[in-house]
Formats: C-alpha cells, sequence, structure tokens
C-alpha cells in the first residue's frame, strides 16, 4: 500500500488530522531544544481521575455551549469537548493571529522564512508536512497498558442530550501537554466575551470573529512563555506565530485539540504530541477495524472495549520530515515517530473521534502510553437520540436486513429426502426418517428373485455366513454308536440307519450336514436311495498302512463345498489296531483290488 493512498484524504477520512499530527512532530523536532522548560514525567502519571469527584460526570461541568471548550481542572487535567453540533462558523483568523503575534514580539524575520512578502504563512515555512509509514520492524510494540484495554469491562451509556445537541464527547488530556488550539474553540463555537466597541469594517469582520482571533493570540503567547520562558524573546516569537499559522488547516482537518509535551525522563529531553478530532465514517467499529488492518499492512491493530463502547487502536512506525527551512541547520532530514491511534465510534452511527499520540522517543514509548489509555477511558458520549444520515450510510430506521438463514424442513419419508435434497452450507448428511428403527431386521429381497426348488440358498444378508444344523441332529450321539462286525452289514430295523452325526453312513433319506463333509456323488443328478444300502466286504484287520478302500458311489470326489475338508474313515476303521498288523494277501487277487480301488487312502491322523 502506497502513502498516496493512506494518506489520501479521498481513501482516508483521517489523514488530514493525520498530516496535523505529523507537522506537530516536525515542530517539536526543530523548535525544541535544551533551552526548552520541561516538565517532569511524572506530570503524566500522577493526577488520578478515578479519584476526583467529577471524573464519572463530566457532562456536569459547564463547559459548552456556555463556557469554553477544554479547561483545566486542578488534579484531574485538562477536559476537552467536542461535539457534532457545534462545528464553528468557519471563519478563517490565521493572518489575523499571525499579525497580531509579530506586533506583541516586536516584529522581525521569524525563523524559517525565506523571504519577506508582508504576509506568514504555512507555506512559507514549508507547512504542513505529510509523514508516511516506517518499515514494519520499527513499529513499536503493542505496549500493556494498550493491550489491557482488550479485557471486558463495564460501558457506559451515552448521558441524554437536548434535541438539536447532537452527538458530544468529554474526555481529559492528561496534564503536562500545551494545547496549541484556543480552549473557546474556533470561531463561532461558543459564546465569548465580545468586545463592546464597534467591529472592524476593514474586512467585514464580526465581533464574534475579532473575539475568537484575539482569544487564540493570548493563548498562544502564553504557551510559548511557558516552553521558552528561560530563553529571550526570540524562540517565543517563532513558536508561537509558526504554530498561528496552522490555525486555519487544524480547523479544516477537523481538529478539536492539539497539543504538544515536553518531559524530563532521567535528565534527558523528551516530547511527544496529541490531536483529538472528528470525522464522518460510516462503517460500524468492526468493519472499520477490518478497512484499518486492511490498508495498512504495516500496522498492528487491535479491537478493545472502552468504558465509552468498543474502539480500534492502531500501533505503528511514521517517518516525518523536518523542512530545512525550520532545522537549526538548514538541511531537510527525516524522523522516525512511534504513534498509537484509537478510532473510537459516536453513538450517532455517522461520527469517529480520533486520537492519536506520536513520540520520537522510543525509550519513553510505554511512558506516554499509559498517558494515552488514561485519556481513553476517560471518554465519556452525550447523545440527543438521534442519528446521523451519511449518504454512505442507511438510514437507522431501516438498517440492511440480512439475507434468512436457511432452516432445513421437518423430517420427511427416506424417499422424498433422496428426490429433494436440502442444500445447505456445511457437511452434508443423511438423515433418517422418523420412523426408522435401527435394531429393526434388515428386509429380506422378495422371494421372486430366487428359484422355488432352491429352499437351500439364503438370501443374502449382512454378517458373517453360518451353517444351522438340521432338528434333528444329535452332537453327542458318537457315543452310541454301534460298532459293525466282519462281514455284510446287517439292514437296521425299519430300513433305514440313525443319522450319523459327522455323515459317513450312506443314509436312505440324506439330511443337510452343517459341516459340509458328506461325500455325494459325482454326476448330473442324484439317483434315488436304494431300499436297503449296499452291502460292504469284510476287510481284514486294519494294518499300519491299510489299503484304498474299495470303489463306490460314495468314495468318489466331493462336490466343492465351503468349510475346511477332513478325512473321513472308514466304517470298520479301528484306531487302537495300529501296533497289531495283518499282513495282506500275496496274489492276483490282492493285486487286483489295489488296481482298481481309484479312492485316496484313509489316513485318519494325517
Amino acid at each position: 500500500m502506497t502513502q498516496d493512498v493512506q494518506f489520501s484524504a479521498e481513501a482516508n477520512p483521517f489523514a488530514a488530522a493525520e498530516q496535523v499530527s505529523a507537522t506537530l512532530g516536525t515542530l517539536t523536532d526543530a523548535l525544541f531544544d535544551e533551552h526548552t522548560s520541561r516538565h517532569p514525567a511524572a506530570a503524566l502519571s500522577t493526577p488520578k481521575p478515578a479519584e476526583h469527584p467529577a471524573a464519572e460526570a463530566l457532562f456536569g461541568l459547564p463547559l459548552a455551549p456556555n463556557g469554553p471548550v477544554h479547561e483545566a481542572l486542578d488534579r484531574l487535567g485538562t477536559v476537552l469537548t467536542a461535539g457534532t453540533a457545534r462545528p464553528g462558523s468557519g471563519a478563517r483568523v490565521a493572518d489575523r493571529v499571525t499579525t497580531a503575534l509579530h506586533h506583541r514580539y516586536g516584529g522581525g524575520a521569524v525563523r524559517g522564512a525565506i523571504a519577506d512578502r508582508g504576509t506568514t504563512s504555512a507555506a512559507l515555512f514549508q507547512l504542513p508536512v505529510t509523514g508516511e509509514f516506517a518499515d514494519a520492524k520499527l513499529r513499536p510494540p503493542f505496549a500493556p497498558a494498550l493491550a489491557a484495554l482488550a479485557a471486558g469491562q463495564q460501558t457506559r451509556q451515552p448521558v441524554e442530550l437536548a434535541t438539536g445537541a447532537g452527538a458530544e464527547v468529554r474526555l481529559v488530556v492528561p496534564p503536562g501537554f500545551h494545547p496549541l488550539t484556543s480552549p473557546g474553540g474556533p470561531a463561532g463555537v461558543t459564546a465569548r466575551a465580545v468586545p463592546a466597541g464597534p467591529a472592524d469594517t476593514a474586512d467585514d469582520a464580526d465581533r464574534a470573529t475579532l473575539a475568537a482571533a484575539a482569544e487564540l493570540t493570548g493563548h498562544l503567547a502564553e504557551v510559548a512563555e511557558e516552553l521558552f520562558g528561560a530563553t529571550g524573546p526570540e524562540p517565543r516569537r517563532d513558536f508561537a506565530v509558526i504554530t498561528a499559522t496552522l490555525t486555519d488547516l487544524l480547523h479544516d482537518a477537523g481538529v478539536r485539540y492539539a497539543g504538544v509535551c515536553a518531559l524530563e525522563v532521567d535528565g534527558r529531553a523528551s516530547e511527544a504530541t496529541l490531536v483529538v478530532s472528528l470525522a464522518r465514517h460510516p462503517l460500524p467499529i468492526t468493519e472499520l477495524a477490518t478497512e484499518l488492518a486492511t490498508v495498512r499492512r504495516h500496522a498492528e491493530v487491535w479491537t478493545v472495549l472502552l468504558p465509552a463502547g468498543p474502539a480500534a487502536v492502531l500501533v505503528e512506525g511514521r517517518t516525518v520530515p523536518v523542512p530545512g527551512a525550520l532545522a537549526a541547520d538548514g538541511q531537510r532530514r527525516w524522523v522516525v515517530t512511534s504513534a498509537v491511534q484509537a478510532f473510537v465510534p459516536l453513538p450517532d452511527r455517522g461520527t469517529v473521534l480520533c486520537a492519536q499520540l506520536s513520540t520520537a522517543r522510543p525509550e519513553d514509548w510505554e511512558l506516554y502510553t499509559e498517558a494515552f489509555a488514561e485519556l481513553l477511558k476517560s471518554i465519556q458520549f452525550g447523545w440527543d437520540g438521534e442519528s446521523l444520515r451519511t449518504p454512505a450510510a442507511p438510514a437507522p430506521e431501516a438498517p440492511p436486513v440480512a439475507p434468512p438463514v436457511p432452516v432445513p424442513p421437518p423430517a420427511a419419508p427416506a424417499a422424498d429426502q433422496e428426490e429433494k435434497p436440502v442444500h445447505l452450507r456445511g457437511t452434508p448428511v443423511r438423515i433418517p426418517p422418523a420412523d426408522f428403527n435401527p435394531f429393526a431386521p434388515v428386509a429380506e429381497e422378495p422371494a421372486a428373485t430366487a428359484p422355488a426348488a432352491d429352499a437351500a440358498a439364503p438370501a443374502p444378508r449382512k454378517g458373517t455366513p453360518v451353517m444351522i444344523p438340521p432338528p434333528d441332529f444329535d452332537p453327542f450321539g458318537i457315543s452310541g454308536t454301534t460298532p459293525t462286525t466282519d462281514g455284510p452289514a446287517a439292514p437296521p430295523a425299519g430300513g433305514a440307519q440313525a443319522p450319523d452325526p459327522f455323515g459317513t453312513t450312506i443314509a436312505a433319506e440324506p439330511k443337510p450336514d452343517p459341516f459340509g463333509t458328506t461325500v455325494a456323488a459325482q454326476g448330473p443328478a442324484v439317483p434315488p436311495p436304494p431300499s436297503t444300502p449296499p452291502l460292504i466286504p469284510a476287510r481284514p484287520a486294519p494294518a499300519a498302512t491299510p489299503t484304498a478302500a474299495p470303489a463306490t458311489d460314495a468314495a468318489a470326489a466331493p462336490a466343492p463345498r465351503k468349510g475346511t475338508p477332513v478325512m473321513i474313515p472308514p466304517p470298520d476303521f479301528d484306531p487302537f489296531g495300529i501296533s497289531g498288523t495283518t499282513p495282506t494277501t500275496d496274489g492276483p487277487e490282492a493285486e487286483a483290488d489295489t488296481a482298481d480301488d481309484a479312492a485316496p487312502e484313509h489316513r485318519p491322523f494325517g
């Protein structure tokens, strides 16, 4: 962001007041020297505003409109008042005051006056000057006294004023500052003691303007005596005349108070400047703080809460030029200053109070910021209840209405929600219907999707599939089996064998095997079971390595099933006969049996 954008009046309504602050910094650096009278540093911290009886009721003091705009009170400081209903008449008094001060000090060439053209103006001294923002590395820290303003605290309600009084602000300036603005304000702002004589008809000036010029002339001469009382008349004349040329500039910038401070801190000189102004700005405080942080990227901006309400506080470094006409050595130079600036919106929603303090002494930054924080805490508002209408801001009676926040409709059936989803900001989620039961079983697919004859194929479900045994399954029936005899097996009573839990016996009506170990016959279809079980020839006593079992339909390769395949022993298997093996018979008959047996050997122990 360039300097032209930040300090231009078009982009920054506070640019004129910031120019005044930079100009006062130039004067203190150029005109203050070792002969300047200075207050002790304790002058900024000695008063306790909270202990003063009028500290909490500044609007009870008889100031404007029937008294001065600012007045110094003992043990409190200088009470300043500024309002939107008293801008003054705008009469130009700078030339009149400058001429009067020349005559007061006996004339002579003022320091920095390049040529004597009969008039003395600010341009003759190359004033005003415009500051520029310094590098971010030169930015002062956000002092603890300023950071403490961000803590939550109770706020005051504006004092109710009479209709037509507008918005008014009062605050306390700590002692140690010398005001360069008139205590009665600019011409036409208050009721002064008007001279009884006739008005000066040479320039058609009214008596109120003459009274304002006379008051400012005496005030600036008094301030010059305070600052340069230990020196000759020349420094007093130079300071009084140069500051008088800035009178109209201060009024045009909306400045209500401008002061300089000269202190002695630990035996060394220290200076600071203070400017309080009013400007038209319709933005709320949050938007104003955002605008400041966006435009002034080199500054640090905080939003704080004062007793008068929310405010934005800005801290930045600035470089201020010192014209060669005012410098003691005649050479133009630049001075780096530390500045703090506070923006406090008034209750009328269109005016902002701007207070700024700057110093070229970074070692005294905390001393000045503590005094500035006390100034901000002393701010009090008065208001007549009428909002200030500005072209840039909407009327307060009809504030801008924010668009309605979309609200999701009531829960509808799941089908409707899928067809008409509600689009909202955030993460989309699917909301179950009102009658959703998370514990209800998942609905099965229609029966038409599966063949009627395939009763064993279960419908697809979520979870791990398991095998369910038949109703007549007896897991303990293994201990009640009847051992077989040598020779053909006798058919059981009733023409059917008892169910075998391991599926090794060929039953008349085979049942589903839960473990998938039943040996099924190969072929396209399973033939109907015989009326009587087949004869099983007698087998010799089992040997250690038994021969292959006879080829039967039941010994064929099993169909692929789910589960872990196991080896099933024959019916005449004797697990205890392994130690008494019987040699097999030799001959073609044994060789033929071995050649015809295609089934795998039965090895129950692998």
